[in-house]
């Protein structure tokens, strides 16, 4: 069975700042030391799930790179025999490789819960400025748009690493199929109760193999077609270029909506007017 190991950053273990997780290249409030440390323990977090993976059962494992310009793991650091992608221009973004034939499983690592959540540390969804995205009257995050894809392809999300509130709404939303380890506790947004690295990565270790082992049970995560998409910005100006778009409408002052016939619809939509919605804002 060939699992998929989807990897963020804001969610791993000691991570509680965007200092921590933006790659100096962009500029802005970034510090390279920092970051490095941060992608280090990204990568370390991802070699322990795909060691646990391996230890139970999956046969080809692939580390997809799913944070900011999705170039941020260490290679070296990974377990000899995986594979990796790199590079953000990808046709399923944090999920590439759901589609390839005989993938069996997909393992959340490093996530962060949804913008809006109440003491998630480094709470977003996929940018700073989207608000909320509702799917069939259903707050969601890049969990559960990245579920969605990957059970397109009839894959399950079988296990998951993040933050408490990442991992409650993981729960909430994908069921108890998915086996989960909190690495953190989120005190508000900026501010987090970590555990050793290493012991997060025993943890993870741990999870992954004991999701990987119990795969076989997991349902894709599905929602009812066609859905209903609601996209919330934190300015008008944003819903303004949104609207402009064929087959979308204005809902309210911030938000905009539109309806999918499937979860690959839906997904490249939404990547689509996230960036529609990257408007100069001071006119």
């Amino acid at each position: 069975m060939k699992v998929v190991i989807s990897v963020d950053m804001e969610g791993v273990c000691g991570v509680s700042s965007w200092v921590q997780v933006s790659p100096p290249e962009f500029g802005g409030l970034v510090n390279g030391t920092e970051y490095q440390a941060a992608r280090e323990r990204m990568t370390l977090e991802a070699a322990a799930a795909a060691e646990g993976a391996l230890s139970g059962g999956a046969t080809d494992v692939l580390v997809n790179d799913s944070h900011d310009s999705m170039r941020n793991l260490l290679p070296e650091l990974l377990p000899e025999g995986v594979r990796f992608t790199s590079g953000n221009d990808k046709p399923l973004s944090m999920v590439q490789g759901v589609q390839e034939e005989g993938v069996g499983a997909l393992l959340f690592v490093g996530y962060h819960a949804r913008a809006g959540s109440v003491h998630g540390p480094l709470a977003h969804t996929w940018n700073g400025f989207i608000r909320n995205v509702r799917i069939n009257g259903r707050d969601t995050g890049e969990y559960g748009l990245n579920a969605l894809v990957a059970g397109h392809y009839g894959v399950p999300v079988v296990f998951a690493a993040g933050d408490d509130v990442a991992m409650a709404e993981i729960g909430d939303e994908l069921g108890e199929q998915v086996v989960r380890v909190a690495v953190k506790e989120g005190l508000s947004s900026f501010a987090a109760v970590h555990l050793h690295p290493r012991e997060a990565q025993r943890r993870i270790r741990q999870g992954a193999e004991q999701a990987v082992r119990a795969a076989s049970e997991g349902k894709p995560y599905k929602t009812t077609w066609p859905a209903r998409v609601e996209l919330t910005f934190n300015h008008q100006a944003r819903a303004d270029q949104c609207e402009r778009v064929p087959g979308v409408e204005r809902v309210d002052g911030v938000t905009v909506a539109y309806t999918s016939p499937d979860a690959l619809h839906l997904f490249q939509s939404f990547r689509m007017l996230a960036k529609v919605a990257e408007v100069r804002l001071e006119g």
